[in-house]
């Protein structure tokens, strides 16, 4: 009788898994390895590297430079409150700087401390702001006198306010006569200095809605804009040269009354201070405007300015910067 086999079960392998793990193992630390090598790399080399990487592309090293310690200097009450200037007032001139400064831009600044480093700097650029305003004063001092022009100074800028019944007819942006020989007057004197200059225009709250200006806006900007052409037409140089319209939006009257209405249609010039243009902020007038909706000026087939908006009706006025 043949003996009959006993088949034993087989046990599986119950320490398959190590193999696995240490591979894993084995793997996270070259991987830990790796990083530790790379995290060692040498930082001056790759200061260098990032340096170099951003002056390619156009930026700025982040280079530590020194902080000016010490007392600054705020501008003073007379910021808000510039005084007015009366023909014939004595102003003390002297030469300064030559180098022409680039108009502040429109947007809303706040008011900046002056250091101590550019004392000297805004000392020179207000006696040459006396200068000009001593020669302006005597120039336009008939004008003055008549209460058709006025004249206000601050530490920053000059203001000439002009009437715009002197310069421009009713509903027109083209310069009048007379205008254009005190506005010539004007500018002999602002070409030899090298100021920045701004011409503002604003007008009353009389609604006009013709062709060529369909709101105030419009007309504004284009006043600004025929003295603006008149300055470089003049020799001024262009880039010396802005313009803004406020249309109806900066009155400084009651436009109920006729006499308010006069008051409000004005064309204000802003001499800027030269060589402290980075210094001052915008006068109060410009604080809270936005350059938007830039106006071109096609010269209609009359040699009279015009003046259309790409933004259409805008909350914000007008601005031409560097006319040519």
């Amino acid at each position: 009788m043949a003996r009959r086999r006993k088949h034993h079960e087989e046990h599986g392998n119950h320490e398959a898994w190590a193999i696995p793990y240490a591979d894993l193992m084995t793997l996270l630390l070259a991987f830990f390895v790796v990083m530790y090598a790379i995290s060692s790399l040498n930082e001056g080399k790759y200061k260098v590297m990032a340096q170099a990487l951003t002056s390619a592309f156009g930026g700025s090293s982040n280079k530590a430079s020194p902080v000016q310690l010490g007392k600054t200097q705020s501008l003073g009450a007379d910021y808000d409150r510039p005084s007015v200037i009366k023909a014939g007032a004595p102003m003390a001139a002297s030469n300064g700087p030559t180098d022409p400064t680039l108009l502040p831009s429109m947007a809303a600044q706040m008011r900046m401390p002056v250091s101590l480093r550019n004392q000297a700097q805004l000392a020179r650029a207000q006696r040459q702001m006396d200068a000009v305003e001593q020669q302006l004063s005597k120039t336009l001092a008939p004008l003055i006198d008549k209460q058709l022009i006025t004249i206000r100074r601050n530490d920053l800028w000059i203001e000439v306010e002009i009437n715009s019944d002197i310069l421009f007819g009713t509903g027109s942006a083209t310069l009048a006569g007379r205008a254009r020989g005190t506005l010539s007057t004007l500018a002999a004197v602002l070409r030899e200095a090298p100021n920045g200059v701004r011409v503002e225009g604003y007008t009353d709250n009389q609604p006009i809605a013709t062709a060529q200006f369909p709101s105030n806006w419009e007309l504004s900007a284009a006043r600004a804009a025929s003295v603006v052409h008149l300055f470089a037409d003049d020799g001024i140089a262009p880039q010396r040269l802005a313009m803004v319209g406020y249309g109806e939006f900066r009155a400084r009257a009651d436009n109920s009354t006729e006499a308010g209405r006069n008051a409000n249609r004005r064309v204000v010039l802003i001499i800027l201070a030269d060589s402290a243009g980075s210094l001052a902020p915008d006068p109060p007038s410009q604080l809270n405007a936005t350059a938007a909706g830039a106006p071109k000026l096609p010269k209609s087939d009359g040699g009279q300015t015009a003046v259309t908006t790409e933004s259409g009706t805008s909350s914000v006025p007008a601005v031409i910067q560097g006319v040519q």
